[in-house]
């Protein structure tokens, strides 16, 4: 099992997991589920958007959801995208400073 450099991160549990989401439009979207993290009494996921030209593992821009809804096992169920580009860059620092050993940022 992969782990985190820091409390607040939960790294998937094997790598290339991928889910799909629904947009508000309908749409079905494939996502490479890269790890949550809490911050500010609230979590996020990080996710690689996949396609055939972009397959899980390998590298681009990240998505940022916030988890609004929970299952009955405290899972995610549902997100929104984070539209706050203040609380966005904080997260998304760490997010970079919880995963400096799993992932490559420029």
């Amino acid at each position: 099992m992969r782990t985190g450099s820091a409390p607040n991160f939960c790294p998937p549990t094997e790598e290339g997991v991928v889910i799909a989401l629904q947009d508000e439009k309908g749409d079905t979207l494939s996502l490479e589920f890269l790890g949550l993290l809490l911050h500010g009494g609230k979590s996020y996921g990080f996710f690689f958007p996949v396609d055939d030209a972009n397959p899980a593992l390998s590298s681009g821009e990240v998505v940022l959801l916030e988890v609004t809804d929970l299952d009955d096992d405290g899972q995610p169920v549902a997100f929104e995208l984070v539209e706050d580009e203040a609380i966005a860059a904080e997260v998304y620092e760490d997010f970079k400073q919880a995963t400096a050993d799993l992932y490559r940022f420029e």
